[in-house]
Parts: structure tokens; sequence; C-alpha cells
């Protein structure tokens, strides 16, 4: 990972010794095959070549295995927790929650089309996943992944062997075996030895809460974007070894690129995923710790990729007007306007580097403040109200900001996080390589700063950083800190966690750098701590671990959710096939999926439209939308699992200026609500209600009203509240 040397820069290693160029002599370098003759020299390459050949192949053979392995091994949890392939099929559809179902609603949509082209025809002319509204899919959703595996199962013969919903979940556990073969792939480069790869995937499964959610969330889009994310980081960390020929270089920015569009492709949030990344390059980039044409090189793909999504969403304005898009020109454009950033003494470079920060800083409002006004774009404003209530800018009464605040997932880390990753002894090792890294990059950064180019290095020994190093540190510390902010955003980071602290453990320059300090360095030393400490790293972590794997792979359980089947049944059964139905977004998605009723709302909420509107329906102007059927749910009306002040009617009394009822103080400024609850009162039935509501179904979780469209005598008050 990184090395102390004389030179400032790693030279090229040869079997003759290190090559000097600049004064045409040779140094001894003792690792290759001391011999005094022509026949020696070749025999000891050559077999320093086989030994690399078996190593590679090998190597290869573990990272599949361990890929496949952990692609089965989730696949039979998701299995062994539901008992998918015993349920019935309408059980399959509900167990995908949420926006999950909302997602293969649309999977399932374009198989039942009668062709591929009335099937395209209808997302992009779609009435039913917004009532009263037209709206086409594929601009404003992520969805080409769903009409890429729908055409697929299409054309190929397989339907009479596996059914739709198994081709879309095995393709999804298919691609965790991608994943984690890139992350073992980016701790082999890092680390020289593909013991390294093996910790990385062992941590990755044992990590398995803390990694990833794919098997029970198998729709969500991360779980499509992150294994792409994965072998994009892979193919950086290659990109930036020094040396690379022409060919190789070319293919990995070809992998690059197309890593990046199908990740940008996938998520809604990649550009907030890649504008974290580019942060991390412009940090290194701006400190001379990469080099400045690859760094032009990736910003550029960033942008490319993101413009080719664009243009396939049918020039999402969400899109143009991101922040990447604008900070990744303003950082080519400041270095055009400052050329001269990495001259001078350490004051003068350091100054030169906070104004070129301020100038990137405010380039970048700049532009995107004119693209945001020239498409009048508010589609994302919600989530700068998030951040700006989050990190304490003032309080706000924002009904949108407020939901994402008062949500467990977007609230800090929490500290248990930390505990459970101490029990697998990985964030022992991440803090033990960490801390060495971090400090070797602060020394380069310094003398980086303190030296000109022109002088050469001050000092007769130098501390050195490899690109793909300080590249993957930068990115541990970046999405750190996000998912340290943002619990959801731990699924970025912790898998990369894993990668970092295994390739250190592996690393002969984190063993080096502290077998120096020791002094106990010698080379035979470092060679067998950096296999000896990760082999019985495996050992421990295989005894400790392993009976718990076999207990989960043991359990058995069932999905159960009767009463959400019975609502179901009952709207298949009991209402027409252009019924309009309001509820909550999340089980909307869910009538969406099992019915193909047309919907009100949805969980996809990244539309301000559809945000204006949800807030709309819970002031009952149902009627404007062209409601036919009101679902309540007695876990939202009387909702126990959050706090007073962060209940869904909590959230929208203050977002209305109400006092919020139960016991409790209220902000100043709030006014008691000038009619009663809704949920309440229609359930009292009362004529002011009845006139416009009619029970039609009931259980113990749901109750259905349909909305009478000819009302007679005087309206029913204005409610207050939520209607779901």
């Amino acid at each position: 990972m990184m090395s102390i040397s004389r030179e400032k820069e790693s030279e090229p290693q040869t079997c003759l010794g290190t090559a000097q160029p600049s004064r045409r002599t040779w140094r001894w370098n003792p690792n290759c095959p001391q011999v005094g003759d022509a026949h020696g020299l070749r025999e000891g390459c050559t077999s320093r070549r086989l030994w690399k050949i078996l190593s590679f192949t090998v190597g290869g053979a573990v990272a599949l295995c361990a890929g496949l392995l952990t692609s089965v091994y989730l696949a039979t949890l998701h299995e062994n927790d539901l008992w998918f392939s015993n349920i019935k099929e309408v059980e399959r559809e509900i167990s995908f929650r949420t926006e999950c179902g909302l997602y293969y609603s649309y999977y399932k949509q374009m198989l039942q089309a009668p062709s591929l082209v009335h099937g395209f025809h209808g997302l992009m002319y779609d009435n039913k996943t917004e009532s009263m509204r037209t709206i086409n899919l594929l601009q404003r959703m992520n969805i080409y992944q769903e009409v890429f595996l729908s055409v697929l199962y299409r054309v190929l013969p397989i339907q009479k062997y596996l059914e739709p919903v198994y081709f879309y979940i095995y393709t999804l556990f298919g691609l965790q075996a991608v994943y984690v073969a890139a992350l073992y792939t980016t701790s082999w480069l890092l680390s020289g030895t593909w013991l390294s790869g093996l910790l990385a995937a062992f941590w990755y499964v044992t990590n398995r809460t803390d990694t990833t959610r794919v098997e029970f969330t198998i729709p969500l889009r991360e779980n499509w974007a992150l294994p792409f994310f994965a072998v994009q980081v892979a193919a950086i960390t290659y990109f930036l070894r020094p040396n690379l020929r022409p060919v190789s270089e070319r293919l990995t920015l070809l992998t690059i690129f197309m890593s990046t569009f199908v990740f940008s492709l996938t998520w809604q949030f990649n550009q907030f995923t890649m504008l974290v990344q580019a942060l991390g390059l412009f940090a290194l980039d701006s400190l001379d710790m990469l080099p400045a044409a690859k760094a032009t090189w990736l910003y550029s793909i960033q942008v490319t990729a993101l413009l080719l999504v664009c243009a396939l969403q049918f020039f999402n304005s969400m899109i143009l007007g991101s922040l990447l898009i604008s900070f990744n020109l303003s950082v080519l454009i400041a270095r055009k306007l400052q050329k001269n950033l990495k001259t001078g003494n350490f004051l003068n470079r350091l100054g030169k580097l906070l104004l070129h920060l301020l100038v990137v800083l405010c380039l970048t409002l700049f532009l995107n403040n004119i693209i945001k006004k020239t498409l009048n774009l508010k589609s994302d404003e919600h989530i700068f109200k998030f951040l700006k209530a989050k990190f304490g800018f003032g309080a706000t009464r924002d009904f949108d900001a407020n939901l994402y605040l008062c949500e467990e997932a977007f609230g800090l880390l929490p500290w248990d996080t930390f505990g459970r990753l101490s029990d697998t002894l990985l964030l022992h090792a991440y803090v033990l390589v960490l801390g060495v890294t971090a400090t070797t990059a602060l020394a380069v950064a310094l003398r980086h700063l303190s030296d000109s180019p022109a002088q050469g290095p001050t000092g007769r020994c130098a501390v050195s950083l490899r690109p793909d190093t300080a590249y993957n540190l930068t990115h541990t510390v970046v999405f750190g800190a996000l998912a340290l902010s943002t619990m959801r955003m731990k699924y970025l980071w912790t898998p990369h966690v894993c990668v970092f602290a295994a390739s250190g453990l592996c690393s002969p320059g984190v063993w080096g750098s502290l077998l120096k300090v020791a002094r106990l360095h010698t080379p035979a030393r470092v060679c067998v701590v950096r296999h000896a400490v990760p082999t019985l790293m495996l050992l421990c972590l295989g005894c400790k671990f392993w009976p718990g794997v076999m207990d989960e792979l043991s359990e058995l359980r069932e999905f159960y959710d009767p009463d959400t089947v019975e609502l179901m049944h009952w709207i298949n059964s009991n209402t027409p096939r252009t019924a309009v139905f309001a509820g909550s977004m999340q089980l909307l998605a869910g009538v969406k999926l099992c019915t193909g009723r047309t919907l009100t709302n949805h969980p996809h909420y990244e539309d301000s439209g559809l945000r204006a509107r949800t807030r709309a329906e819970v002031h009952a102007l149902l009627r404007a939308l062209g409601t036919d059927f009101v679902i309540l749910e007695d876990s939202i009306c009387f909702e126990r699992r959050h706090r007073r002040g962060c209940r869904l009617r909590d959230l929208l009394d203050v977002a209305n200026g109400h006092m919020m009822d139960g016991p409790g103080e209220n902000e100043a400024g709030l006014q008691p609500a000038g009619h009663p609850r809704f949920c309440e009162e229609i359930r009292r039935g009362l004529p002011a209600y009845s006139a416009l509501f009619t029970r039609v179904f009931q259980n113990k979780t749901f109750h259905v009203y349909r909305l009478q469209k000819e009302v007679a005598g005087p309206p029913a008050p204005s409610p207050s509240g939520q209607t779901q």
C-alpha cells in the first residue's frame, strides 16, 4: 500500500535491478535471482512468471467461489425466512414491501403486455401510477433494469422451467456474486495477495447485517446499483496503478465508464453518491496525490455517464440540475484558470489551494443555480431542506424534511453498529490500517505542499503513498463521514471497510511501517507477518462464526400477513379494474403490484409534484384526484412506532400550523386544529361523514371506504390530519 524510499517516484523493478535512467546506472535488486549467467536469469524470471500465473489462477478461482457461495447463502436465507417457494403468488408479491413492490410491478407489467411494443408504450404513457396524470415512467424512475429483465425473460426459452419472480430474484442474488468478486479484486489489487480478497469477502458475509440488506429488500435500487459501483471502484484502483500499458489503460477506462453508466442508470441517488466520490478525487488531485491526467479522465467519465443516463431518461431535469455536473465542470474550469497551483513555497501553495477551493465552490453554486433557474427545477429541494435541518441550520416545519428527519434510517449511525463490527474484529483491523495509512497520507500531503516540483524532495528520505492506495483511503474516509451522518448510507461504506481493512492487514507497507517503529523490520519478517496475520484471522473467524452460519441456514420461517392478503383478494374480487385507490404510500405500492389498480400516490418521492399531491391528499382533496376508494390503516391512524412529534399525524399538524395531540409541549405559534381528526371521526359513522364515505371492507388492520360521487345535503367539515 505504501513504502519508504529515497526517490520521490517509485522506480520500475527488473530482474537486473532498479533502473535509474537519469544516471544511466543500475542498482542490484535483491528480490531477483542473484546468478552470474544469462541462463540462471532466464530460469529465475521464468519461475517467477509461472508462480504469478499460478497465483492469479488460484486467486481468480477463489474469487469466483467466494462470490457464488455468498450469492447462494443470501438466496437461501431469503428462501428460509419466507418459505418463498411454497407461499402463494400474492404473498410473494406482498413480501416486496414499500417501493420494492412498485418497482417489481413494472417488471410484471412488461411481462403481461401483449407485446414488447405495448409494454414500452404502457411505461412511457402510464396513467395508473398517478391518477389524473399521464407520466413517462422511464423518465421519472430508474426502471431500465426491470425493462431489460422482462425483455430477456420473454426472448429466452426459459418460461417452462423458471417462473418470472425467480428469474428476477435470482438475477439480484447473482449480482451479489459480482459484488463480492469486485470487493475481493479491489483488496487483492491494493495488497498484492489474493489472501486479502478472501478475508474481505469473509468479513462481508460475517457482517451481513451492516453490509447488505438484499435478502429482504430484493428489488431496492441500491441492490441493483452497488455491485456496479464496486466494479467501478476496483477498476479505478487498477487504473491508478503506475506504468499501465496503453491497451490495459484503455480497457480499464472502458470498464470504469460502463460500470459508472450502469450504476447511474439503476439508482436515483447516483448523483449524490458520485458527488461524494468526486469530492474525494478533488482533494487528492489538489494535493498532487493523483496524476492530473487520470483525475481529468475520472471527472469526465462521471459527467459523460450521467449525461448519457439523462438522455435515456428523456432528459430528466433532476440529472441536468445535479450538483455533480456543476462541480466537475467547475473543477475542470478552475484548473484551467489556475495553472500554477502547484508551485511556490508552503505558504504560497497553501494559499493557492484555499483560493482554488473557493473558486470551485463559488463556480459550482453559480452554475447550479443558473441551471436550476433555467430548467425551473425543484425536484431535489426536499433533500436540501432535510440537510439544512439535520445539520442544525434552523428548525423547520416542512413536512417533507421532517418526514426524513424522523426516520431512523436518516439519523446518525447507531453505536451498536460499532459493537457488531468489533465482534468480527473488523473494526479493530480497520482502525489500525486507517491510522497507519492516514498518517502516511498526511506526511505525503505536507511534503507535496512543501516541495517545489522543480527542486525535488527537500529531505533525504521521503514517505510515499501509491495513488490507488490514496484513492481508497479517501474513499473510505468520505463515505465513512456520510455513513456516520446518515445511517442508510452505511451500505456504501461498510463493504469498503472490509476491503480496506483486509488489504491493510496483507500490505507490506503497513507492516513495514509498524515493524520499523518497533525496530524489528526485515523483509522476511514483513513477508511472514503479512501472510500469517490474515490467515490466523480467517481461522479464528471461521471457528467463531461457522456454527452461527449453519444455524441461520437451518432456521425455517414462513411469510404470514393474512390481513394484507385478504385486502388484496377483496380488491381483486370486488372493485372494477379502473378503480382509483388512495392510502399510505407504502401500502399503495402493494396495491399496484397485486391488483393493478390506479393509485393517487406512491413511495417514489423524488418528484415535487408528487410530494405536493401527497400533502394535498392528506388534506382530503381526494375527489379532485378521481379517488374511488380510501384505505385507512390502524398502524398509521393510531401510530405508536414513533415518538410524539414524529408520528405522521404530528408532522401534518405542525406543517399545517396545528398543535399536536396528546400530552407534551408544542412549539410556539401553533394553534389548535379547527376540525376533528379524520381517522377517528370517520369510524363513528356520523351523518356528515357517512354522506361522503361508505365503509365497504374491514379487518383487524385495514378499513376501506368508498367515496360517494353524488352527495346529498351539506358537506362534511374539513378534517384535520391525515386520511391514511
